[in-house]
């Protein structure tokens, strides 16, 4: 009987093999060949390296960030679930790639049993033994029209979109970390130039009270100064409350505390990061992890259509297995003791209420909804990167302004001092000089705050963050988990 057992294995995967899944499609990008043109955009160049390819150690030039995202990298508990549901739809794909398989067992029992005489034919007690072993297979379909093949397909898709789910946690993580850092610099320059300032009020409120005390400043001028000095007082208080919270913020991003061996930290006016081209927008076809997922998700959709399809036909489902049957344990394996029990079924849909169809029908407008996901993930990605280049070339000319407008302040600051040391001006003008002079330093580094966490996005939404060293070969999510 193993022979047979043998022949029908053979039998089915010969069988089996048709399918009923659509062809697929990519549906056209629905966003422009281009980026967009105008002021607010800097020249297009051609990209000698996708940005997605250039590692975020070469694009972050801080090592202390560069410390702080490798860190976040082992210990974020988010980046952790990602790749557990890796392993997790791994296991589903596994489960059900089983089903294209028959699945063989072994079984071996025994029973005694006494019967009374009265309930025996000879009209004496006795006691019956009986003992068998086989091997068989039990209940498994053969895939004719490709239904569980289909399901199976269905599973490796999503397992795909998973590992590409994984990537797009891990790049978002990366400008996160980088976003949370650069925020917290910030922050920190912020409550320096409040110290510096506030220190500056007050000498200057010290320098009025005197003068007023000698008849030379009137109690209107005090009384500005002193408005000068609690208004720092309240600008320190909320950056030193900032800074605090920033370093929150950034302890929960990288699953643990800040490393206490951090290097020194670069300023934000210094060289931190690498400019990266755009490339063209079907380059995010391919670069854009969220673009990825969202298409083996179609793929996914698609697989699902045709295991609807399949439940319209009939299907075949084989049980089988061949073994010894004895009364006696000793005569179990001896010749003629063979038994085998071949149970084939069909079933053949004939009425069900309009069931399969809606079943198709419900498969068929999923398929319809992760069509618009896929197309609104590309529309999403094409408006990031867009927006990421028209936030480079403005804040260019934005901090260039803002530089100019601080040396101005400065130049302001400096002559309104010495005519009010001498006694040419008013203390007003003076006092206006420094509210200018410190509006203006605070803007100019929340405006470098704000130019390079747009380069941060830019580099996230062309999909950089994945590799760690430049060079490095992208996985190619197109191979099954391993068994």
């Amino acid at each position: 009987m193993s022979k047979s057992l043998l022949a029908l294995a053979v039998a089915a995967f010969t069988l089996g093999g048709c399918s009923l899944i659509p062809d697929y499609q990519r549906p056209e990008a629905p966003v422009a060949a281009q980026y967009p043109e105008g002021p607010a955009y800097s020249p297009t160049e051609a990209a000698n390296q996708a940005a997605a390819e250039q590692g975020w150690r070469q694009f972050f030039h801080d090592p202390a960030l560069q410390q702080l995202i490798q860190t976040a990298l082992v210990n974020n508990r988010d980046l952790r679930v990602a790749a557990l549901n890796i392993d997790a739809y791994a296991a589903q794909y596994r489960i059900q790639r089983a089903d294209l398989f028959p699945a063989v067992s072994a079984n071996g029992s025994g029973s005694r049993q006494r019967t009374p005489a009265n309930m025996s034919q000879t009209g004496e007690s006795g006691i019956s033994s009986t003992y068998s072993a086989t091997l068989g297979v039990s209940a498994y379909e053969l895939d004719l029209f490709g239904r569980v093949r289909s399901l199976s397909d269905q599973a490796l898709q999503n397992y795909f979109a998973t590992e590409e789910a994984r990537r797009s946690t891990q790049i978002s993580l990366v400008a996160s970390v980088a976003n949370a850092y650069l925020t917290w610099q910030a922050d920190k320059e912020l409550l320096k130039l409040t110290q510096d300032t506030l220190k500056n009020y007050d000498e200057s409120y010290k320098l009025t009270l005197r003068s007023n005390e000698v008849g030379v400043a009137s109690a209107l001028d005090l009384s500005q100064a002193r408005t000068s000095v609690e208004n720092a007082k309240v600008q320190l208080a909320k950056y030193t409350r900032q800074v605090a919270q920033d370093q929150n913020s950034l302890a929960l991003l990288l699953g643990t505390t800040l490393p206490d061996n951090l290097p020194a930290s670069k300023p934000l006016a210094a060289d931190l990061l690498t400019e990266v081209p755009a490339g063209l927008p079907s380059d995010l076809l391919q670069r854009r992890p969220d673009i990825l997922e969202a298409e083996h998700k179609l793929l996914a959709a698609n697989a699902n259509i045709g295991a609807a399809r399949a439940a319209f036909f009939p299907s075949i489902s084989l049980t089988a297995n061949a073994g010894t049957l004895s009364p006696d344990l000793s005569g179990l394996f001896k010749g003629g003791s063979g038994t085998w029990l071949f149970s084939p079924q069909i079933n053949l849909p004939i009425f069900n209420a309009g069931a399969l169809r809606a079943s198709l029908d419900y498969s068929k407008i999923q398929k319809e909804i992760t069509v618009s996901q896929y197309e609104k993930a590309i529309q999403t990605a094409f408006q990031e990167v867009s927006d990421g280049l028209a936030a480079r070339q403005t804040y260019n000319q934005q901090l260039q302004a803002q530089t100019d407008f601080v040396a101005a302040n400065q130049n302001y600051y400096r002559l309104a001092e010495r005519r009010y040391r001498i006694g040419i001006d008013s203390n007003l003008t003076f006092l206006d000089a420094q509210r200018s002079l410190f509006s203006a330093q605070q803007s100019l580094i929340t405006d470098r705050l704000s130019q390079l966490t747009s380069e941060v996005n830019l580099y996230k939404a062309l999909g950089g963050g994945w590799f760690e060293q430049t060079g490095q070969n992208r996985p190619v999510s197109d191979k099954p988990p391993k068994a």
